[in-house]
């Protein structure tokens, strides 16, 4: 409680005279009790969504946009197509856009960024003394870092801005949906046990948040689902308060194109510069794990310059199977969680309950479970009737039953087909290779690890490159604290297996998905390393991974061996030739006066040689036709151990065949079969 007009501590209040009890100040503030809408929460609290300043909030932005695309295309089994745009608004335009006028500063040292008279002789004086040093060092010889300038600091008003635009072909929204999808935090279609890139229902809501803050202005979405003839337009803002869409226009377009998919666009504040490389290394790592997704990425600027255009192209028209929702595990369910199960089941008795709300509980284990409950249960109770009482007893008993662990059909891997695929495209290793572990659990939640491998490379930086995939999405913050980089680092004996972790190009690349993934922290940016299962895991994959490779080095440095040693015998021919050649003239000059006896062909050859019909080059040309046979044999070996022809190859790319044809995909470890139907 706060006390106005008084030194003394709220702890030890004044005493009246005579020692009585004392009284509280007239002037004392009451408690108010106040509530929180989540947007305003979140408002407040953006960092734990990834809006932690302008960088981050323009990284986490296309971050979103592009797995909520993805999601999109993905639900309705489409190819993903997906064009992502970051359009630089200068101050200026930009308060043209709000319908604000440029005024001319007055007083100069009002703003942050005012460099006085002072300040600017010393860094003059700073960038001239950096100059000469520089001219000194190059007159020398010597190599010199470039200096930069020393420049004013940017002001904080002084900020950038970017209309960020997302286009896909994936599902759409139906009309009346697309306020409450964008204008209402935490309402999302995300909410169910299965495994997905997001939980929260944010994404695009947090841009819109951030929107508002940054920038006031509204979120533009136009939308269309497959089959409509109309597309669904809305420029909506959100009530940070009341957590409810303010809608400014809702209205249905004609869709003459009869696309399907959306297009969100939402204008932020900004920074490019320091954000650059993660976005696009974000891109590039999602053009990784999805090959099978089309990405054209665009950046556009007033400076010309600074424009780019990447496209990441489609390798392949294979996609792993959509997510399944999937029913809760007994060890993974709390007493809140049973609750609810209990308030939404639609089934009337306990035992119906059991079976059909939970996996791994049959009828018969449902009943031995029930009877060890106690005399208070029975089968035929009505689950409704059950007391606080009897639902801590049930979830006591969960706590303490052995249950068979789910299985992992619920779960959506991007494959090893498509991860090799995916590192071969965009990396272009020397090497590569990939493995899939099998269906593992922690605390009731299924999941797999799959890992791959690459050796080589374009942009691949020597040493340890690592690149985390969680639920098929990049991780690319917070890396040092990750279960995949403290195993590839820490627990990896890279040595053991022919690698120089410390020369070579080596990129490690591992994806967990789960119905649940442990991430630390509120960014989700990282997976702990406290969890045994999933650390255990992760090292199996790796080493798989490992031992694959180790194989294909050995092979590799013994067919160059061996094709060293022939090179090596080649020098030797000339010298070799003419000794052989010396001693079969001696010896046939020494048959001819002691007539020794050979055999038939030992005296055919000597008599070709005192003929002169065999030479001393006749055995030259003859060690060396064998010697290039076995030398091309032996590269042919390596080129096929390393992948590598010796003829200059061009890369090749096959356009997906639009059908209509229905088809099923069998997955396998190492390919994938399509039937046709």
């Amino acid at each position: 409680m706060e006390i106005d007009g008084s030194s003394e501590s709220p702890e030890e209040p004044r005493k009246k005279k005579g020692g009585g009890a004392s009284r509280a100040p007239k002037n004392a503030k009451e408690s108010v009790l106040k509530q929180k809408s989540p947007a305003e929460f979140f408002a407040e609290n953006k960092n734990i969504a990834g809006f932690d300043n302008p960088g981050k909030s323009l990284y986490t932005t296309v971050r979103e946009l592009v797995e909520n695309s993805l999601d999109s295309a993905e639900s309705i089994s489409n190819l993903p197509a997906i064009e992502m745009t970051i359009e630089e608004i200068s101050k200026s335009k930009f308060n043209t856009m709000i319908g604000l006028i440029d005024r001319e500063r007055v007083d100069e040292e009002l703003y942050d960024d005012f460099e006085s008279a002072k300040a600017r002789e010393k860094r003059l004086a700073k960038e001239a003394r950096a100059q000469e040093i520089q001219a000194k060092n190059a007159s020398l010889g010597k190599k010199s870092k470039e200096t930069a300038s020393v420049k004013g600091v940017k002001g904080r008003g002084e900020t950038s801005f970017f209309r960020v635009t997302c286009k896909d072909n994936g599902r759409g929204m139906p009309y009346d949906d697309i306020p409450n999808m964008f204008g209402r935090v935490l309402s999302g279609t995300k909410y169910g046990l299965k495994q997905t890139r997001g939980k929260f229902g944010l994404g695009a809501k947090m841009a819109l948040i951030w929107s508002k803050m940054s920038t006031g202005l509204p979120i533009e979405i136009t939308s269309s689902m497959r089959g409509q003839n109309y597309v669904s337009f809305c420029r909506l803002d959100i009530d940070i308060h009341r957590n409810i869409p303010h809608v400014y226009l809702h209205e249905k377009r004609e869709n003459k194109d009869q696309w399907h998919g959306a297009e969100i666009q939402v204008i932020i504040e900004g920074n490019w510069t320091t954000y650059r490389s993660k976005i696009l290394h974000y891109m590039r790592q999602m053009a990784v794990i999805t090959p099978y997704a089309q990405f054209l990425f665009r950046f556009i600027s007033d400076a010309v310059d600074k424009n780019m255009t990447i496209r990441f192209a489609r390798r392949t028209d294979v996609m792993p199977p959509v997510p399944l929702e999937t029913k809760h595990h007994p060890s993974a369910v709390d007493l809140l969680l049973i609750k609810r199960l209990i308030a939404e089941t639609s089934k009337q008795t306990l035992l119906q309950f059991l079976q059909h709300e939970f996996v791994k509980i049959g009828k018969s284990y449902a009943e031995r479970l029930i009877e060890e409950m106690g005399t208070d249960f029975s089968p035929k109770m009505s689950v409704k009737s059950l007391t606080s009482q009897q639902i801590v007893r049930i979830h006591q008993l969960f706590r303490q039953a052995k249950f068979d662990d789910p299985s992992g059909d619920c779960l959506s891997p991007a494959g090893e087909y498509n991860l090799r695929l995916g590192i071969i495209k965009e990396l272009q290793p020397d090497m590569v290779a990939t493995y899939a572990g099998s269906p593992q659990v922690f605390e009731g939640h299924p999941f797999i690890v799959e890992a791959g491998i690459s050796l080589g490379g374009k942009a691949v930086k020597q040493g340890l490159n690592i690149f985390r995939f969680a639920n098929r999405i990049p991780l690319l913050f917070e890396q040092g604290a990750d279960v995949v980089t403290r195993t590839a680092i820490k627990r990896i004996n890279w040595n053991s297996y022919k690698i120089n972790h410390a020369q070579d190009k080596i990129g490690v690349f591992v994806s967990i998905v789960s119905t649940k993934i442990p991430f630390k922290g509120t960014g989700k940016e990282y997976i702990g390393d406290d969890i045994t299962e999933i650390s255990s895991a992760v090292k199996s994959a790796i080493q798989q991974c490992c031992i694959q490779l180790k194989s294909k080095i050995v092979k590799k440095l013994q067919a160059r061996e061996r094709q060293e040693r022939k090179r090596n015998l080649a020098r030797y021919i000339p010298d070799a030739a003419r000794a052989v050649m010396d001693t079969l003239e001696a010896m046939a000059q020494d048959e001819g006066r002691k007539r020794h006896k050979y055999d038939a062909e030992d005296a055919e050859l000597l008599k070709k040689v005192a003929s002169e019909d065999i030479t001393e080059l006749t055995f030259r040309e003859s060690l060396t036709h064998y010697v290039e046979q076995v030398d091309y044999e032996m590269a042919l070996e390596y080129a096929a151990q390393s992948g590598v022809s010796e003829e200059p190859r061009e890369s090749i790319y096959l356009n997906a065949l639009e059908s209509t044809e229905n088809y099923v995909d069998l997955h396998s470890p190492t390919f994938v079969f399509r039937l046709i139907l």
